[in-house]
């Protein structure tokens, strides 16, 4: 069964060497109760540790059933005591917080048995060595002939062919000592029973065979056995233990520690709590920087015009002019903002490329097309001319200017972009209804008023309302006041001459089947109190309507006159280029647009916007680039990473604590290896791995962590109520501290990784202790 070879075993202390184990050769037969006897360090525990495989030999070899064992790995060991061996020792070796049933079963755990099989064989093991009724208790309530009752009990349990007693009967009193005894020699007769004895009275008594030992050697032997082992087939069914009794184990030992736990988890938690706090008022404060953001940028889009001022350009100009003057002359030259003028070609192809943006980073875009509107309006039973101009009427204009301002022709008025998806959503979100509603159609329009509820007198009076300084008006008043909107062909008359004049029968131009009419739909306000918002007081439309009228009057007879011509088809003045082409827009002969606002959604946005502009303009010669105006970018420099920034800041100072908390659970850890190295040296006795006791320690810490970024995240929670209620009487501000929910997850598992890597070398270090040392621990 079992044979040692000429084992050799030395132990040096210092310049002091010690043979405790000196060329011994024995063999065992498979069903015996072998005894040992000797003096204190004459090596017969070392004998006894290096046959149940808790100690190595340095030279000789141990063959069980044939097999040498000289190419053993550890994870063989491990196995070898696991499947073959049990071990019984004088301090019983009980793990302290499992209970009997569990201490019982914990080799069957290590080797994988089904849960019911290891029940019933354990359960069976306790009847077997008489402690039936005891199985629901714990070890501290039992005596000590109990106890090691319970420790004989998993030793059997998994029904190893080989049973190890060290002194088994040495912590006992004589009658429990003869009871003891009596039960081994009952299990020797199916299986190999050594045992290590102080007490030669009880060890004739009971065993069959007496090993007397001294020096490191065996001195007689009273039935020695000389054949050779039968070669038999001998496998090994390596241990696993799983994560879930890891768990388990660590969970029942940090139970038993409720004060230490609950102290050692808050402590660990005030990182967790101080980075979650930092991040719910950063979360909070976010939102109002947004919100002060997103004002600011009603006002301040990224505006595309026709003639446009180049900053790389204005950049270039200036870094020219460092030199310094010689000489007594002067150069006349352009300045550098006329210099850094640049005319776009807003083409087809490019809105086209607009229109590919993505809607999440900027879904309000407004067109305008510089198209005039010939409006007029029924004032007192009688049809007159209009406008949607802020100018002052009493002050007038000369020239082509006078004569496109008296047809009716005015630009003026705020044009707002309208939601890519066809929604409202810029006025809804900028601006609420004091009277009316919110337009749903082209042809509606709104009146915007000022904070104070004042509306640009200009504006009413071009309405063709008979308005003094001060003079109030009632909301009804206004809103469903109607225009009619007149196209070209039924506006202008051309005359013999060539030339076209503005009809003057308004009221036959407001029957027209093309007039359509355009309804004041609503009196808007701006909803913020920081912003005065993007549009001027005055009249308001979609830049949906722009397109419309373009579209109605681009093939107007005036439009192909005008186009045909270099004079102006109204005054028959000549006009330079940039004149006519004014022209041809007012009156919708061009579809190039004026100017182009783009809204960034929010202003961390308003980047990825002015990136994707950048993108189209990449490998294009300087005259077909398409320049933007940021009016927003000063904002954006100098506050858009304020936030982050106090948030890293803050979170930086509260991560000391956490690296704080790392290294006190790394103390922890390594003092509960302290007090569980007994417990780690019987785990290894029952046949744990490293791997399995580094687990277990692993798991406790996995505990702990988890348990901090939990009850962390719960304080954290605990106090966003009473710093909203500090805030909101001290700044007014309502609801500033939000916990955001995936933030309290990851904050969570920040604890449980950093205080697992705190834990893990202490945990490595149990692992690696050696067995029979760390049974010898008190």
């Amino acid at each position: 069964m079992l044979k040692l070879s000429h084992i050799n075993k030395v132990y040096h202390v210092g310049d002091t060497v010690t043979k405790a184990q000196n060329d011994v050769s024995v063999q065992f037969r498979q069903q015996e109760f072998v005894a040992i006897l000797g003096p204190s360090g004459s090596g017969k525990t070392t004998m006894l540790n290096i046959i149940g495989g808790l100690d190595r030999y340095d030279s000789g070899d141990l063959l069980i059933k044939g097999k040498s064992t000289k190419n053993f790995k550890d994870s063989d060991w491990d196995a070898y005591r696991n499947n073959s061996v049990g071990f019984i020792f004088q301090s019983y070796n009980l793990i302290s917080h499992l209970s009997i049933m569990e201490n019982v079963e914990m080799g069957m755990t290590l080797s994988g048995v089904p849960a019911a099989k290891k029940w019933q064989m354990a359960t069976e093991a306790l009847v077997r060595v008489g402690l039936k009724d005891q199985i629901h208790k714990q070890p501290n309530q039992l005596s000590g002939g109990q106890m090691q009752r319970v420790a004989i009990a998993r030793a059997i349990a998994n029904n190893p062919e080989i049973l190890l007693a060290d002194e088994p009967t040495g912590a006992l009193d004589s009658e429990t000592s003869e009871e003891i005894m009596q039960l081994i020699r009952d299990l020797s007769k199916d299986r190999l029973v050594i045992m290590v004895t102080h007490n030669p009275d009880l060890a004739h008594q009971y065993a069959d065979r007496i090993i007397n030992f001294a020096d490191g050697q065996i001195q007689d032997d009273s039935n020695a056995f000389e054949g050779e082992a039968a070669q038999d087939d001998f496998s090994l069914n390596n241990t696993k233990m799983s994560y879930w009794t890891a768990m388990k184990l660590s969970y029942t030992n940090i139970r038993t520690k409720k004060g230490r736990t609950f102290l050692t988890v808050f402590a660990s938690s005030i990182g967790i709590i101080g980075i979650a706090v930092v991040l719910a008022l950063s979360n909070g404060f976010q939102k109002q920087v947004d919100q002060t953001q997103s004002d600011a940028l009603s006002t301040m889009p990224v505006t595309i015009s026709q003639v446009s001022t180049d900053p790389s350009a204005m950049a270039s100009n200036s870094s020219t002019k460092t030199k310094t003057a010689k000489g007594n002359t002067i150069t006349a030259e352009k300045s550098d903002q006329d210099k850094a003028q640049h005319t776009n070609k807003i083409t087809s192809q490019y809105l086209d490329y607009l229109n590919k943006m993505p809607k999440k980073d900027a879904k309000n875009i407004a067109i305008s097309y510089g198209t005039g509107m010939n409006l007029i309006r029924q004032v007192d039973g009688k049809y007159k001319s209009v406008t949607f101009s802020n100018t002052d009427p009493d002050k007038a204009a000369s020239g082509a200017s006078a004569m496109m301002s008296s047809s009716g022709s005015g630009i003026n008025g705020s044009v707002y972009p309208v939601d890519r998806n066809g929604k409202q959503s810029f006025l809804k979100t900028y601006y609420k209804v004091v009277a009316g509603s919110y337009p749903t159609k082209a042809t509606d329009v709104v009146l915007v008023l000022n904070k104070d509820n004042s509306l640009n007198i200009n504006a009413l009076k071009n309405l063709g309302f008979n308005v003094k300084e001060g003079q109030k008006y009632n909301y009804k008043d206004l809103v469903g006041t109607t225009v009619k909107l007149v196209g070209n062909d039924d506006y202008y008359t051309k005359l013999p001459t060539g030339n076209f004049i503005p009809e003057t029968d308004y009221s036959t131009m407001a029957t027209k089947a093309a007039t359509q009419t355009l309804t004041v739909k609503g009196i808007i306000r701006v909803k913020s109190s920081d912003s005065d918002g993007i549009l001027a007081s005055g009249v308001a439309y979609s830049a949906n309507l722009t397109k419309k009228v373009l579209d109605a009057n681009k093939n107007s007879a005036i439009v192909a006159a005008q186009k045909s011509s270099n004079n102006s088809v109204v005054t028959g003045q000549s006009m330079d280029k940039a004149t006519r082409e004014s022209t041809l827009a007012t009156l919708g002969g061009t579809s190039e647009p004026t100017n182009i606002q783009i809204y960034p959604t929010k202003f961390k946005q308003k980047d990825k916007v002015l990136n994707y502009l950048d993108k189209y303009n990449k490998g294009k010669s300087t005259a077909n680039k398409v320049v933007y105006t940021d009016l927003a970018s000063t904002i954006s420099t100098m506050t858009g990473g304020i936030m982050d920034a106090i948030t890293y800041v803050l979170i930086a100072f509260a991560g000391i604590s956490l690296v704080t908390s790392m290294i006190m659970i790394a103390i922890i850890t390594y003092t509960s290896v302290l007090e569980r190295t007994k417990e780690i040296g019987v785990l290894k006795a029952l046949g744990a791995r490293k791997k399995d006791i580094t687990r277990v320690f692993d798991a406790e810490t996995f505990i702990l962590g988890f348990g901090a970024g939990v009850f962390g995240i719960f304080v954290a929670w605990l106090l966003t109520f009473p710093i909203n209620a500090i805030l909101a009487n001290v700044t007014g501000l309502s609801g500033v501290a939000v916990l955001n929910p995936t933030q309290a997850i990851v904050l969570v598992i920040i604890s449980t990784v950093l205080t697992m890597l705190g834990g893990h070398i202490p945990a490595r270090m149990a692992a690696k202790k050696d067995a029979a040392i760390a049974l010898r621990a008190e």
